[in-house]
């Protein structure tokens, strides 16, 4: 699972300054350009009354800022998403970044709001450049390591200074640390995943959040990763021939345990408010007032066709997504292998591809004799559309919309869908399918415990 617009997974080849241009004289300029700079929202009124309306308000910030997350992503490049990584306990808190630290204190006036976000970016990008700059003091040689071992361990002396020194040893501070930690060793040749298991072996669990690593425990944990290193951990090994990951996600699928999924509470659940709706009306529309148009209205005829009882399939997706793209005609199946994840992912077409999703897809139905629990199923579903990635375009947005189908179907709708929407599963990590289940099962829990009563909601 990759949580798709916090930083905390950003690898150095993510964020490498050298890999992205960017113009800080622009920075002002190409925030107000953003869709979402149109949309800034009020002010989180702490000291109202009202509490719905201050968790509304609330939520509606936190939309608003994924949405500028998206925008920047989609300008710059996915480093941008640490605009976001502020100090303490901040919108992603333990970071680096002091000009942002959340909506509920950081949106005020749109103008305002605006400098922070651009400020924020710049601070962000001043600091991985600093990094960059930092690792390259030390011209450092992985085939060398043994007469150059001092080095390595100054450097990264120097480096758990400079991350404390810029995070203020605050919540979570330890998390940013690894990862600096890690970009250093990738920077100068170590592989990533070695690189990642040395630094936590170095560390052994000893940086601790709103505490400052002491004098010794910075000197043994730079000694101990400097006295890890060996010349062959630079051997990073052939890239695999490239793969089918619709294959991949087949496999896993016919496996997962989806019958261990959990399960809610049977019968309909109401929402006090409609999670998916309002989503789309603070998320979308800071994107785009248009995009957002077009995906309520598939939700509006997805949910047309869950009350009718329709079944799940390829042609029902293709007729919300005309909505959801904004074409004259429902949009075809693809023609071609499609990419996802920066092309990390690859998903093959053949002759029968189309018809063996529509064999999948009917699996959601819960007239099956012996039907999986609805999380299960609606996760199933979810990542299908994932995988099969049927459409040149929009097919994270086909997804959550044929969650919301299957879980409509049964007369559920949910109080909030972050969640659904802010996270990417990977079609070779038998973990996701799970993992999302899970998800959707806390989420129909909150709405549960949020619920209508039924008096109230006829």
């Amino acid at each position: 699972m990759i949580r798709t617009l916090t930083p905390s997974d950003l690898s150095w080849d993510d964020v490498d300054p050298s890999r992205y241009p960017f113009d800080a004289a622009a920075v002002h300029q190409v925030v107000h350009s953003l869709g979402p700079a149109s949309h800034v929202p009020h002010r989180v009124d702490l000291s109202s009354a009202d509490r719905a309306m201050t968790s509304r308000r609330l939520d509606e910030g936190r939309a608003w800022a994924d949405a500028m997350s998206h925008a920047l992503v989609e300008h710059y490049g996915r480093w941008s998403v640490g605009w976001r990584w502020a100090h303490d306990e901040g919108d992603v808190g333990g970071g680096p970044v002091g000009s942002w630290c959340c909506p509920r204190d950081s949106i005020t006036m749109p103008q305002e709001t605006l400098a922070r976000v651009a400020s924020a970016l710049s601070e962000w990008r001043a600091w991985l450049e600093s990094l960059a700059g930092r690792f390259d003091a030390y011209p450092l040689d992985l085939s060398s390591v043994g007469e150059q071992r001092i080095l390595w361990e100054r450097a990264a002396h120097h480096l758990i200074l400079q991350v404390t020194d810029r995070t203020g040893c605050g919540s979570g501070w330890h998390g940013h640390c690894r990862q600096v930690l890690t970009w250093f060793l990738t920077h100068w040749g170590v592989e990533p995943s070695v690189a990642r298991t040395m630094v936590d072996q170095a560390i052994g669990g000893r940086f601790k959040s709103w505490t400052g690593p002491d004098v010794l425990l910075v000197e043994e944990v730079a000694e101990r990763l400097s006295l890890s290193l060996r010349p062959d951990h630079g051997e990073w090994s052939d890239p695999p021939p490239a793969r089918d990951h619709l294959q991949s996600w087949l496999t896993i699928r016919a496996t997962a345990p989806w019958q261990k999924c959990p399960v809610s509470d049977s019968g309909p659940v109401t929402a006090a408010r409609d999670g998916a709706a309002d989503d789309i009306r603070t998320f979308d529309h800071a994107l785009d007032p248009a995009r957002a148009q077009g995906m309520l209205a598939a939700l509006d005829l997805a949910r047309t066709d869950a009350a009718r009882g329709a079944a799940l399939d390829f042609e029902l997706l293709r007729g919300w997504q005309q909505h959801v793209l904004g074409t004259n005609q429902p949009p075809p199946f693809r023609s071609r292998p499609a990419f996802a994840k920066e092309g990390r992912e690859r998903y093959g077409i053949g002759p029968d591809t189309r018809a063996r999703m529509d064999s999948c897809l009917a699996e959601s139905s819960p007239g099956l004799d012996d039907p999986l629990p609805i999380t299960a199923r609606a996760a199933r579903a979810y990542l299908d559309v994932c995988f099969f990635h049927p459409f040149d375009d929009g097919n994270a947005r086909a997804a959550f919309l044929a969650a919301v189908f299957v879980l409509a179907r049964e007369g559920i709708t949910l109080h909030s869908v972050p969640l659904l929407r802010r996270v990417s599963f990977e079609a070779d990590d038998p973990r996701d399918g799970p993992t999302l289940a899970y998800y959707i099962n806390m989420l129909i829990e909150e709405t549960r415990r949020n619920s209508v009563p039924p008096q109230q909601g006829r």
